[in-house]
């Protein structure tokens, strides 16, 4: 019988991978909870209307790229392609808006969508997401970047660049959607993509965030949105930049920044790398204040932005391991049952650490204690037995000392405090 192996786009992930991950995770959590921000998990199946209206039937998400099915009842349903829709669903079931004046939620986990398997984005990614919900105010939008920066930083990603556009609003984004389609109707459309062709019908803003070099020439000449916003959406934006400044956070402001999903307005942002090829955005977001009424619930404004955590750890140090603190070594079987009674004492204490299951030879179990990449060894035979003794290793600079085992734990302790 043939062998079952996974399917093309979806990974396994083993150490180091892993723990990088695991950092990021745990990053998020420690910035994200000075701010204000509840971590909300969500389901990775909802009903396929919901995100057909939230980012919009004409996508290229919706059209081509979700996993959605009919289960026993013949519903449809799909496999989450983003987040954000989740997020205001559950807030909107939960009540959440007659509960508190601002909500602030961040998700992390599995997104699908079924397009060509690439650097950094597989048909199964992973997504960190916040989402403040219930302010207009350009200090939520100003906040969200800064939280979003500092937890860049926190991680240790450098040379990144925030990009960062209005969209403006249902009243005057209408008439740059005029302006641009009547460019785009007197140029020589032959030369765009696929998509963009389709796009110029269909949603000619999407042809300016393409990056095909034919699309992108197309339309170097193109009105810009920030052109024909409305006062409204003018002052919000120049407060956003104002709040961005006076926290000297640089950007750089591209009016082709438009993003792929129709819920965005206003402020709209994108953090990019030159470290990971074409595919440089490892994190974006915007203002998005029609989008829980969409769904059928109160007209509540809202801000957020996502996080590629598998592009993301392309510019992570996979090296950063997370190392166990000890590795205990029974030389024999005799030793055995006091290794083991040992290993429980120092994790119950709070310590992380592997023992060996079968004695081997020393050289072997050294070996093994080395690529289990942990702090120190802990060695146990019958000549440390008979003096009341743990042999203790600092795997980093090779240093022996022989101690009581009542004094392992606080030996421990203190070596990784100083590490």
């Amino acid at each position: 019988m043939s062998r079952v192996t996974r399917i093309k786009g979806f990974a396994d992930m083993f150490p180091p991978e892993s723990d990088v991950f695991t950092r990021m995770q745990d990053c998020a959590r420690a910035v994200f909870s000075r701010y204000g921000f509840m971590e909300l998990r969500t389901p990775v199946l909802e009903f396929a209307e919901l995100f057909s209206r939230s980012i919009g039937s004409e996508t290229d998400v919706v059209q081509k790229e979700m996993y959605t099915f009919s289960d026993r009842k013949g519903r449809s349903l799909s496999l989450r392609p983003e987040a954000t829709a989740g997020v205001m669903r559950a807030f909107l079931d939960a009540s959440l808006f007659s509960r508190e004046p601002v909500s602030r939620l961040f998700t992390m986990g599995p997104m699908f969508r079924y397009e060509r398997p690439q650097l950094g984005r597989m048909r199964q990614f992973h997504q960190i997401n916040c989402e403040c919900l219930g302010s207009d105010s350009p200090v939520a939008d100003a906040e969200l970047i800064a939280m979003l920066l500092l937890f860049l930083a926190d991680l240790g990603v450098k040379d990144l660049t925030l990009k960062i556009n209005s969209l403006g609003c249902a009243e005057c984004r209408p008439r740059y959607r005029a302006a641009l389609a009547a460019y785009l109707a007197q140029v020589d459309q032959s030369t765009l993509c696929a998509d963009c062709g389709r796009r110029v019908l269909t949603n000619p803003l999407r042809v300016l965030d393409c990056k095909h070099p034919a699309c992108k020439a197309l339309t170097a000449q193109a009105p810009k949105i920030l052109d024909c916003q409305c006062p409204d959406c003018g002052r919000h934006f120049d407060a956003v930049l104002a709040f961005l400044r006076v926290q000297d956070v640089g950007f750089e402001q591209d009016h082709r920044l438009m993003r792929g999903l129709d819920y965005y307005c206003r402020t709209t942002f994108e953090v990019v790398s030159g470290a990971i090829g074409a595919q440089a955005a490892v994190a974006g977001g915007g203002r998005y204040d029609g989008l829980v009424k969409t769904l059928g619930g109160p007209d509540i404004p809202g801000v957020g932005f996502a996080c590629g955590m598998e592009r993301l750890a392309f510019l992570l140090d996979k090296k950063q391991r997370l190392r166990p603190d000890f590795y205990l070594l029974a030389l024999d079987a005799t030793v055995q049952l006091q290794v083991f009674v040992l290993g429980q004492k120092l994790r119950a204490a709070g310590l992380s650490g592997l023992l060996n299951f079968t004695p081997a030879g020393f050289k072997s179990l050294m070996r093994q204690a080395g690529r289990s990449g942990a702090r120190y060894c802990l060695i146990i035979g019958q000549n440390e037995t008979a003096a009341g003794l743990v042999t203790v290793k600092n795997m980093n600079n090779g240093v022996q000392n022989a101690m009581p085992e009542a004094d392992v734990f606080h030996f421990l302790q203190a070596g990784i405090f100083h590490d």
